[in-house]
């Protein structure tokens, strides 16, 4: 569905005081969850499919939490400890991948899996609604209270207990992520802006600039929970205020620290100019890497960009 522009009310986006507020509430709900951990023996049956390489040298951990459905995270270690934590972000489709190449470079690497969305052996398609992971109609139609509230409330409690771990140095933390993963990576690192982070690497970042999307792309999953809004409460206002909340654009102020971008000029699902608007919005360090030919896809020169950036900053 296309989204007119007179449906586009972007003024009406959270204050930085309801931001502030909301990030907050994000850290709460992760105290709450208070997941229990357990460390999954790594054996050939239960590996992710997806991952069809250095499966003996990470860990899956399961985290169950009071509040939600159990989801996991695998922790690849670096070679010699402590060293840097660099946590990856899956897609919106909720894909796992490994980075041997990282970890090579002297650095732990967590995947985390939010909201049960993908577990050891299979994805949890019971939890999707049609074809669909509902995690961004339910932000909207909930007014920020569900949908990545809880996605990113699962993200922080993983991260405070790798901090915590005898590996990781703590204060040395930074994201990475395509698509779903580099929107939030730039939101996580908002949230962890004074929690031991050192930088951010966002490929065609999604979750960039819902009015500039107009609907487009990826950003059509919004439209399900706007009509869901408008049903119960007679306009779009309140649904495209929690479109804000998860908007890269409405933290873009806290990302004070060097903040790595790419744009793919044939990109379709998350349209380049979403991503320069946020480039030119942030205030510090930053790079934009704009390739003219690039489609949405996991391409080969993000990696050795990102490890450039850690290697800089991390």
């Amino acid at each position: 569905m296309s989204i007119k522009k007179e449906n586009r009310p972007d003024h009406r986006y959270p204050s930085r005081e309801e931001l502030e507020v909301w990030i907050q509430s994000v850290f709460d709900l992760a105290d709450e969850m208070n997941p229990g951990v357990e460390v999954i023996e790594q054996t050939a049956g239960n590996s992710f499919p997806e991952i069809n390489h250095c499966r003996r040298e990470f860990r899956f951990i399961r985290f169950t939490p009071r509040v939600g459905e159990p989801f996991y995270a695998y922790l690849q270690p670096a070679a010699s400890t402590p060293a840097p934590l660099l946590v990856h972000l899956p897609g919106y489709g909720a894909e796992m991948s490994t980075h041997p190449e990282l970890v090579a470079s002297g650095y732990n690497v967590l995947h985390i899996s939010p909201l049960g969305y993908a577990a050891p052996r299979e994805f949890r398609r019971e939890l999707m609604k049609g074809d669909n992971w509902p995690v961004l109609p339910d932000t909207v139609s909930s007014g920020a209270r569900e949908g990545y509230r809880h996605w990113f409330a699962n993200a922080a409690a993983s991260v405070a207990w790798a901090q915590s771990q005898p590996e990781v140095l703590p204060e040395r933390l930074s994201f990475f992520g395509t698509s779903q993963g580099g929107g939030a990576s730039l939101i996580l690192g908002s949230l962890f802006r004074d929690r031991g982070l050192r930088c951010v690497a966002a490929d065609l970042p999604f979750l960039t600039n819902y009015p500039l999307a107009a609907g487009r792309g990826a950003y059509c999953k919004a439209s399900e929970g706007l009509e869901e809004w408008e049903r119960i409460h007679g306009s779009w206002e309140g649904g495209w205020k929690a479109l804000g909340y998860v908007d890269t654009l409405s933290h873009a102020y806290r990302l004070t620290v060097p903040v790595l971008l790419t744009a793919g000029g044939e990109d379709d699902v998350c349209p380049p100019e979403t991503v320069e608007s946020l480039n030119s919005l942030l205030p510090g360090i930053r790079s934009l890497s704009y390739f003219p030919e690039l489609v949405h896809r996991y391409s080969r020169e993000f990696i050795p960009l990102a490890a450039a950036w850690f290697g800089l900053y991390a």
